[in-house]
């Protein structure tokens, strides 16, 4: 990790203002979110966006000569940007001919891209290119860049906002937003007045008629592009759509998704140069409007058959609002000229690939951004790819390649370290936890204490199991890295429930790690390999089930296999098998274990979920239901699916953010006041439980297994 991007790192986390304004906006998002889709089916909306948007990148260079004639038969001017840099040349020959001095803009991330401000400043006759709208305005006030979409100066505050206004006017402003309003209000206007060129975005272009629809919630972007008498908008390709009928859809669900309204304030369609015209109805003067079709890389990108589901996105940027890395550091650090998981693949397409190749370690891979997305964009699944090629042309590391490909994928050899690793940790082991350890390995216990390896892995307790009475299936169960090696006594606590359902178990000795490790790290072939083997060892067993109490192991089963081995017919018809067997523990409990009988657990819990369980296998009523079943007293945290911050390797990289995150889900874990905390994941438990024994806090953290192997009657 470049020392430059863990500095940017620790100054955002340190920065309370930052933090405190990211933090509440992220709070009050989601519940404003739901009330503003209340009525509306987003699955339904988010499937004709995807619809509509694939289709308009499938047909994109169809849908830019249509769109050409029908605007220009409507009286705009259309300039084809193959480029950036020719797009930015275009608008400064426009200024040099019309002798321009002032111009005006409303917010256009598309000229954020290019960088046209500075390039029109630093190569035309212009005195000013003023952003009009007010958290554009800000942001160019102070120097800085947007730091969100939609929302450039979300990391502010109102009182760095007046001291940035107090300075700009010379004059000492009270943080007082109406008045600082009205502020920017007034020293805006005459800008409006005096320019002569108005520039701005749009949010979608119909192909259908040539109409631009641009939405706002400043009168900023109507005064910049009826004002000054040449108007020119700057759009992106993948802003094109085929019909008319195509936009109500995006209009649906693009206010609701960025901001929580039901529409914005204004909603502006455009088609063609307008006149401008006096109280009598004359015509004073023909107004120009110059509409630049800017490709820059989206050409490139709509040729790429993973990448070119990112022309999908409509720049809600509603993965930024739910993304709890972006609610920690903010879009300076988590972005370039785009922010946050969208950000960071347009910036590979768009601006630089080397620049997203450096951003894409700030995913947590928490899935959030895909469950929000209305444009459908499997964003997670498009930055393991862009991990895996960053890899591919850099290189990776040589002490984890070797891991990778020398340890991970020889089962013998990985088992005998860690093996090896249960007796070289007991210099460090106080009870079952590693509290400290020494040198460069001193992060790992930063802000969490570790489980211990155990001495006598689950492999070795554990084997085939025979229930009393009838047998009703036989299950194997695939137990996870951290299933087998340290938290055994969940496995023997599943081994209990599905024995008192009638369900004879067997552990596959040959079982190994799943491969998502290897998938984030950026190594798919080694990924490969340990897919194989674990097929391999699990078709032997025959089994009618595979049950697992880790939901990253289960997806990477039940998902992730099928797409290793999507152009492999044979193996692909293997993988098919394995993963109609595969299934979450509380899903199989629920659905096999009607007549398990429980004592009373006479406790208060409260249960987190886990990102993998909810989001990508939607499994979270099945354990509320079973853990009442039990009889605790459950109490629902504040954020309950929100990510607790451990994502595998994801908490030894970013140990700062990965602990930030961290802080706040036991903020709302002890706010419940429960003794307990219920869990379906192997992995947040060792980052929870680390994060509850390094704070001292007496909270016990259980499996929901390991509750109900407690409660049930034998």
């Amino acid at each position: 990790m470049a020392t430059v991007l863990k500095n940017e790192i620790n100054n955002a986390l340190n920065n309370d203002n930052l933090t405190g304004a990211l933090g509440r906006f992220g709070e009050a998002y989601l519940p404003a979110r739901e009330k503003a889709y209340e009525g509306k089916d987003f699955e339904a909306t988010r499937e004709k966006i995807a619809q509509i948007k694939s289709h308009a990148a499938e047909n994109m260079e169809a849908l830019a000569q249509q769109f050409l004639a029908q605007a220009e038969k409507n009286g705009a001017k259309v300039f084809r940007a193959k480029t950036g840099q020719e797009a930015k040349e275009y608008i400064a020959k426009l200024i040099t001919e019309h002798n321009v001095k002032s111009v005006i803009k409303s917010k256009s991330m598309a000229s954020e891209e290019i960088h046209l401000n500075d390039y029109l400043l630093k190569n035309t006759d212009v005195n000013e290119v003023a952003e009009t709208d007010l958290g554009e305005w800000i942001i160019q006030l102070c120097g800085q860049r947007p730091s969100h979409m939609v929302m450039p100066a979300i990391h502010m505050t109102r009182g760095e906002v007046a001291e940035i206004f107090s300075k700009e006017t010379n004059q000492q402003l009270e943080p007082d937003i109406a008045k600082l309003v009205k502020v920017a209000r007034e020293n805006l206007r005459e800008k409006f007045l005096k320019a002569k060129m108005g520039i701005s975005g749009a949010n979608i272009a119909v192909a259908e008629t040539g109409t631009l629809v641009m939405c706002t919630n400043e009168g900023n972007g109507r005064l910049t592009t009826t004002v000054p008498p040449i108007h020119v908008v700057l759009v992106g390709l993948e802003k094109l759509v085929a019909k008319f009928e195509d936009v109500g859809p995006i209009l649906e669900a693009l206010p609701r998704s960025a901001t929580a309204q039901k529409l914005t304030t204004y909603v502006t369609m455009m088609s063609g140069s307008t006149p401008a015209i006096d109280l009598d109805g004359n015509i004073v003067e023909q107004k120009e409007m110059h509409i630049v079709l800017m490709d820059n890389g989206r050409t490139e990108m709509r040729e790429d058959p993973l990448f070119k589901q990112a022309l999908q996105c409509i720049r809600c940027a509603s993965c930024l609002n739910v993304c709890p890395v972006f609610q920690k550091v903010g879009g300076h650090v988590y972005g370039d000229v785009y922010t946050g998981g969208i950000g960071t693949i347009l910036t590979a397409f768009l601006n630089s690939f080397e620049k997203a190749g450096e951003l894409q370690n700030l995913c947590l891979r928490c899935e959030r951004c895909k469950a929000y997305c209305p444009g459908k964009i499997d964003l997670p699944a498009l930055i393991t790819e862009l991990r895996r090629r960053t890899v591919k042309k850099e290189g990776m590391p040589l002490g984890q390649k070797l891991i990778l490909e020398k340890v991970l994928t020889n089962r013998k050899l990985f088992h005998s370290l860690i093996r090896t690793a249960s007796v070289a940790q007991k210099p460090f082991v106080k009870g079952n936890t590693i509290r400290h350890l020494p040198l460069f390995f001193s992060g790992l216990t930063e802000g969490r204490s570790l489980p211990a390896v155990t001495d006598k892995p689950l492999r070795d307790r554990v084997g085939r199991s025979v229930p009393k009475g009838k047998v009703k299936a036989r299950v194997a169960y695939y137990a996870g890295c951290l299933g087998d090696f340290v938290y055994p006594e969940q496995g023997e606590a599943a081994y209990k429930v599905l024995n008192k359902m009638g369900m004879e178990v067997v552990f596959p000795l040959e079982q190994t790690c799943c491969g998502i490790p290897a998938s984030q790290m950026g190594a798919p072939e080694v990924a490969v390999k340990l897919a194989k083997q674990n097929i391999e060892a699990l078709e032997k067993e025959n089994v009618d089930y595979i049950v697992s109490l880790c939901p990253t192991c289960i997806e990477v089963l039940k998902h992730h296999y099928l797409d290793h081995f999507k152009d492999d017919p044979a193996w692909r018809a293997r993988a098919e098998k394995i993963s109609a067997k595969m299934v979450d523990f509380p899903s199989f409990v629920a659905q096999h274990g009607q007549d398990l009988q429980f004592n009373k657990l006479s406790t208060s819990v409260t249960y987190h979920d886990s990102c993998h369980m909810k989001r990508a296998l939607g499994v979270w009523q099945e354990p509320r239901e079973l853990l009442t079943k039990a009889g605790v007293t459950l109490t629902e945290m504040k954020g309950c699916d929100d990510c607790c911050g451990f994502g595998g390797s994801y908490s030894i990289k970013m140990p700062e953010i990965s602990k930030a995150i961290l802080d706040k889900k036991i903020t709302n874990i002890e706010d419940t006041g429960a003794n307990v905390l219920a869990l379906d994941c192997p992995g947040c438990k060792m980052q929870i439980a680390g994060g509850l024994d390094a704070k001292g806090k007496n909270i016990r953290v259980r499996h929901t297994a390991e509750l109900l192997a407690e409660a049930i009657k034998e």
